[in-house]
């Protein structure tokens, strides 16, 4: 064994530059990042729900601090490098590929677009050279600029020594991924051998969680919920307009394990075989790969799922050697106990490994690390 198979690789961690968080706090629509005096931190409010809970405060007393603040404390978690790395280190993490998260560029005008993705890139590549070896990540697209500057950024992050591919949304170039607009999109990224983190944000439409979500349940129905199947819906339907036969090379990596993804496909092909559109377009060939095919040759899913239950079934979906072990730090801090210490994150999902796959196991460490060096090629320096 090497000493990189033993690696622990955490592929699913976000970061805040500077300059992005100054950007949120001069905006006055979500995203959004608002102070309040007499708190601690700052609020990232990112949810339609975080934004009329905000509007509700501004309405009745904005000078007076509420018990129940809107969004997410924006601790330093999100934007230092020492905390990232003080995180790895509490850890045991050997290596972190870094990305912006969720909603990544989707709100900038497609004029400031490119200039804003090549200093957000920047940024991180510069993060990534005062660790090296230990911090690679993944890039931004300016999906809202123009096409030439949308493939113009592909060429330019593709020369950035630590990227290793890019961070993408479900809304695409605002269409959604089965848009035929993104598929020279999709073949520049696989020509540059650079996979997709395809990670969620939109979920799924307020009115789904009844009127009781908002006052009620806080944020569990539309992160627990909302973003798996935002996931799903998106990969079936880039699936049913026939993107990953387009694009054979392309390489993409789900967040959460997938969605539902693992746990629906049989159901997705049930749905296809039997439709009967489909067979009179002849859509529903004997030479079709089926979902399960391209789950296991084009998809690669995180381990970001807090259950063995839930990773048994990626691992049966897409197969040991495909999943990658993450963390989501720095969202999810623990709530009553040191931030500066151990975290459920880190915890749960490494127990799931561990459960499903036996501690210390060959396959439980390709999941833990080993897997993710050999297929983003986080080889040292290099």
């Amino acid at each position: 064994m090497s000493s990189l198979d033993s690696k622990v690789v955490d592929i699913h961690t976000h970061m805040y530059p500077p300059a992005y968080v100054e950007l949120l706090e001069s905006r006055k629509t979500i995203p959004l990042i608002r102070r309040f005096e007499g708190a601690k931190d700052p609020r990232y409010i990112i949810l339609p729900a975080e934004a009329e809970a905000l509007d509700k405060i501004t309405a009745s007393d904005p000078n007076t601090l509420p018990t129940n603040l809107p969004g997410r404390p924006v601790t330093t978690h999100y934007s230092s490098l020492a905390q990232k790395l003080h995180f790895m280190d509490t850890h045991g993490i050997d290596i972190s590929v870094i990305s912006l998260a969720n909603p990544w560029l989707d709100f900038v005008p497609s004029e400031t677009a490119g200039e804003t993705a090549k200093s957000v890139n920047s940024a991180f590549s510069e993060m990534c050279s005062t660790a090296p070896g230990r911090l690679f990540f993944f890039a931004t697209l300016p999906l809202t600029a123009p096409p030439e500057t949308l493939l113009a950024a592909i060429g330019h992050i593709k020369g950035l020594k630590y990227c290793r591919g890019v961070i993408l949304g479900t809304s695409g170039l605002g269409k959604g991924l089965d848009d035929a607009a993104l598929i020279p999109v999709f073949r520049a990224l696989a020509a540059n051998k650079l996979t997709i983190f395809l990670h969620p944000h939109y979920g799924l439409p307020s009115e789904v969680w009844g009127p009781r979500a908002t006052e009620e349940y806080g944020h569990v129905l539309p992160l627990a919920l909302g973003f798996p199947m935002e996931t799903t819906i998106a990969v079936a339907r880039m699936y049913l307009a026939g993107v990953f036969d387009a694009v054979p090379d392309l390489r993409m990596l789900l967040a959460h394990s997938g969605g539902t993804l693992p746990f629906l496909a049989g159901r997705i092909e049930s749905c296809i075989v039997h439709d009967g559109h489909l067979v009179r377009e002849g859509k529903v060939k004997s030479t079709r790969r089926t979902i399960w095919q391209v789950l296991k040759e084009q998809v690669y899913l995180d381990a970001v799922i807090y259950s063995d239950v839930g990773l048994k079934a990626a691992i049966d979906a897409s197969g040991v050697d495909r999943l990658m072990f993450g963390t989501d730090h720095p969202f999810f801090p623990p709530l009553n106990s040191d931030e500066q210490g151990e975290w459920e994150s880190m915890t749960w999902n490494k127990e799931a490994v561990s459960k499903a796959l036996g501690a210390d196991s060959e396959a439980a460490r390709a999941v833990m690390g080993g897997n993710a060096v050999e297929v983003l090629k986080l080889y040292g320096d290099d």
